[in-house]
């Protein structure tokens, strides 16, 4: 079979992640992903970093992958087409990645070459503005905002052990093939000094996003909030959360008693265990930075940015929006 090469997608980057994970072969992941072998081989050998072994890193290969593309470019469109700069940075102030606002233009404007643009020549376009608070401006509308990626291998802090938990190993086939609707992941997004936290969580099939607005982290706190979410919630659609080792789902087994809802939880200090709910944090800090305080934002401003993310298309829904895709299975 042959393949028509394009670069590969920060999603495409977690799949690979979680294939190594789960043990899968270069060429069983090349083929869940419609690559060629050669392609995966070659992004697994760029990044492997530990001698020995494999500790391929989704967001650390992509951000590599982001640096190299940025290529001088003698000629810029956005710099001659007023009304595609204009359309861009509207879309940029929305939060809309270049990815989302180039897919769109080729919708919208089927016709008219003048209004299409790639994604890399809108990453490559802002990233070139020359250094100062401009730059910061424009950068900000980016998921990421800096040049480079944040530092990795900090030491975390120990924390006391969940009981009774049942590990990611045991759970279900169809939840990793994504084939079956109503499967979750959850997670905490912290404030500043982690005095506040907003919960989060995400349906993996339709990448469908909820926020919690939380007065505490304790236990019961959110395993109160994190229920009343999901009571609203057809059967079919609560099967099954998969959460980190976070203290906060210590009563994970009253959780599931209440909602039927079964609690998986994932190896210590492995987030592409979880790769859903890391890529839906990073989308989340675009309008959550770090050094927020959660406890001064609103109920009401939590749920227009609840909104905002899931009324974007994704390139993994085909340019759908998570809530279109949401709202079919309800019907």
């Amino acid at each position: 079979m042959s393949y028509q090469y394009h670069r590969l997608t920060m999603n495409e980057r977690e799949e690979i992640s979680l294939g190594l994970a789960q043990g899968k072969s270069r060429r069983d992941i090349a083929s869940m992903l419609q690559r060629s072998p050669a392609t995966v081989s070659r992004e697994i050998r760029r990044n492997n970093y530990i001698y020995g072994g494999y500790q391929y890193r989704a967001a650390i290969a992509h951000s590599k992958a982001r640096r190299r593309a940025h290529m001088h470019r003698k000629s810029r469109k956005l710099n001659t087409n007023e009304r595609l700069r204009q359309f861009v940075f509207e879309h940029l102030d929305k939060r809309w990645t270049p990815e989302q606002i180039a897919k769109s233009l080729k919708k919208l404007y089927p016709m008219d070459m003048n209004m299409r643009i790639s994604h890399e020549s809108i990453y490559s376009y802002l990233y070139l503005w020359p250094r100062g608070e401009l730059r910061k401006i424009v950068l900000k509308c980016l998921r990421r905002k800096h040049k480079y990626r944040r530092e990795y291998g900090k030491v975390h802090k120990r924390r006391g052990s969940i009981q009774d938990f049942i590990s990611i190993e045991e759970r279900p086939k169809e939840v990793a093939d994504r084939i079956i609707p109503g499967h979750w992941e959850g997670d905490l997004l912290m404030g500043h000094n982690n005095a506040s936290a907003l919960g989060v969580l995400v349906e993996r099939t339709t990448r469908m996003i909820f926020l919690v607005r939380l007065k505490d982290k304790d236990a019961q706190t959110v395993r109160v909030a994190f229920a009343r979410k999901f009571k609203h919630l057809p059967e079919g659609l609560k099967r099954s959360l998969t959460y980190d080792n976070g203290q906060e789902m210590a009563e994970h087994k009253l959780f599931t008693k209440n909602t039927r809802i079964q609690v998986y939880f994932a190896h210590p200090h492995s987030p592409w265990e979880r790769g859903t709910s890391e890529n839906t944090n990073d989308i989340l800090r675009q309008f959550f930075p770090k050094g927020i305080n959660f406890n001064k934002v609103s109920l009401r401003q939590i749920n227009k940015i609840q909104n905002l993310v899931n009324d974007r298309p994704r390139k993994i829904l085909d340019f759908s929006t998570p809530h279109e895709v949401f709202v079919n299975l309800l019907h």
